[in-house]
């Protein structure tokens, strides 16, 4: 809860126009091309993201995965950082600091006997999450712009179903979670109001149907928890705490 509330309170701080140098206040970083320069003035072969491409300019791939070099270079991008970030929390996970992490999750009093200052273990934590949702985010704001007011709370909830899909305490999981939620997320943004305009759901209105997924992702939810509450690569033991 405390982490969210702060969440917020950045959230709400980048909206001033103190931030707008940087952040580009409310209306964000539009326009985003990874040239060098500015965020107003921006400055082709400046060293930006996008003057490191190595990759020629046209289009690659096949329908539906046909794009420009540009897109794909993202994509290539985002999937070494994924890579690196799984390899990073496969090491972590399995070193004698992991093996601390468990302990105090799952009895932090028996931790702090044997002389471990769990505090700071949480903090490390904390942090160390913190530098993954930062990567995820430049990966995030690459492609075409960002914005402050995207960041609201139902995004929040967007990552933690996906997280609670894959498996908490696993770490291909949440990676695997990511991939179906937005699948299905992309799936029902575009097919429930093609059905509706086509007649097959005349009960509801276009306008309705792009909210009726906010509706199945919290029946979802909702079923995983009370029947799957491991997720899909989660092992059942590891909810079984300590007494």
């Amino acid at each position: 809860i405390v982490t969210i509330a702060a969440a917020e309170i950045i959230r709400l701080l980048l909206l001033t126009s103190v931030f707008a140098d940087v952040t580009g206040s409310a209306d964000g970083l539009t326009g985003f091309n990874g040239s060098g320069g500015t965020i107003t003035n921006p400055t082709p072969g400046a060293g930006g993201f996008n003057d490191a491409n190595p990759i020629p300019g046209g289009e690659y791939g096949f329908e539906p995965f046909l794009d420009n070099e540009r897109t794909w270079f993202i994509r290539i991008v985002g999937m070494l950082i994924l890579a690196g970030a799984t390899f990073a929390v496969w090491r972590l996970v399995n070193s004698p600091w992991g093996r601390v992490i468990k302990g105090i999750r799952e009895d932090e009093d028996a931790v702090r006997a044997l002389g471990k200052n769990v505090f700071a273990y949480k903090m490390q934590a904390l942090i160390i999450g913190g530098i993954f949702g930062a990567l995820g985010g430049v990966v995030y704001a690459l492609p075409s712009s960002i914005n402050p007011g995207v960041y609201v709370t139902s995004l929040t909830f967007f990552v933690w179903t996906a997280l609670l899909l894959g498996g908490a305490a696993t770490i291909f999981g949440p990676v695997l979670g990511a991939i179906i939620f937005w699948v299905l997320q992309a799936f029902l943004s575009n097919v429930l109001p093609q059905l509706v305009s086509s007649g097959l759901l005349p009960f509801i209105s276009s306008i309705q149907a792009s909210t009726i997924r906010f509706i199945l992702v919290g029946v979802g939810l909702m079923l995983l928890v009370i029947y799957r509450p491991q997720g899909i690569l989660g092992d059942k033991k590891e909810l079984t705490f300590v007494k």
